[in-house]
């Protein structure tokens, strides 16, 4: 009976980046996350620790607490990985912030630099981004090819290509693999049915890989519990209100606070409020409305 109740259930989406780490940080599912980084990391991983467990709830005024997964493994890899549902036109710049915080975290003063570790940011979204056709993308950072003018012989039969080891990118775009054609079901296939939410593959996918069993039984239980679909819609629904009201604010121009920003012909104070629009996707024209501000000047605030 229990057992019936829970397929009843709707299964929220796993490409909520709540429910997103609600299963892969769900204590006791470290190897679903270990079974899932390595389909695509395409290694073995002997164990993989969870750095960031814990989930900051919604705060007034702030954004959704932390919802990525920071985890370790121990072979000396950090990880940050992301769920990205809508695109906001930065996922490169994220990508790079990220890893950047990551890599700065790592040493202390002091700290000697053969103790750095290898950084990898994994990017799930929900749209399509990069203009490649591959649903699963890598990026490393390699060295350029060497010019003629510039090529000294020191006998090397293969040069280097990897500029460092240490740097390490992977972008998985849902929307890709939703068109790829029924060929090899790979490991990293096999999650990505679950992600898609293809029912047949899935059941395919759980009779191949217990680990996603493992998962899917996760994500039954917590779509079961009505305080989760609760924290679910309630994040959802202050995210909402958030943008919302964000949104309206700023539409109504806060029009005294904005004039009056304008008449102190402060260049500094137009270019807060521009960069405050842009973000919440103001039309281009609305901010030149708005705070005087050359469509050149605004665009160089992105």
């Amino acid at each position: 009976m229990a057992n019936k109740k829970i397929r009843e259930v709707e299964r929220l989406p796993l490409t909520d980046d709540y429910i997103f780490k609600r299963v892969f940080a769900f204590e006791g599912n470290e190897s679903v996350l270990k079974d899932f980084l390595e389909a695509i990391l395409r290694k073995d991983i002997k164990e993989v620790t969870i750095k960031n467990p814990e989930i900051i709830p919604y705060e007034k005024d702030e954004k959704r607490g932390l919802l990525d997964i920071k985890a370790e493994t121990d072979d000396g890899m950090v990880l940050d990985v992301e769920m990205q549902m809508k695109d906001k036109k930065d996922t490169e710049e994220r990508g790079v912030q990220y890893l950047g915080n990551m890599i700065t975290s790592q040493l202390q003063v002091g700290d000697d630099y053969t103790k750095l570790k290898k950084s990898i940011v994994i990017f799930i979204t929900n749209y399509n981004f990069l203009k490649r056709n591959s649903y699963h993308s890598v990026g490393k950072m390699k060295f350029d090819e060497t010019l003629e003018e510039e090529y000294v012989d020191m006998g090397y039969k293969e040069e280097e290509q990897i500029a460092s080891k240490y740097i390490e990118f992977h972008y998985i775009e849902l929307p890709k693999y939703k068109k790829k054609e029924p060929s090899k079901f790979t490991k990293l296939d096999q999650w990505m049915c679950v992600f898609t939410q293809r029912k047949e593959e899935i059941m395919l996918a759980e009779k191949e890989n217990k680990e996603i069993k493992k998962a899917m039984n996760t994500l039954d239980f917590i779509s079961e519990d009505p305080k989760e679909r609760e924290r679910h819609n309630s994040i959802i629904m202050a995210e909402y209100n958030r943008l919302t009201s964000e949104h309206n604010f700023f539409e109504a121009g806060v029009e005294e606070g904005i004039e009056k920003g304008i008449e102190k012909g402060k260049e500094e104070e137009r270019k807060e409020i521009a960069k405050k629009l842009l973000k919440i996707r103001i039309p281009i024209e609305q901010i030149i409305e708005t705070t005087g501000l050359t469509k050149q000047e605004i665009e160089e605030l992105n």
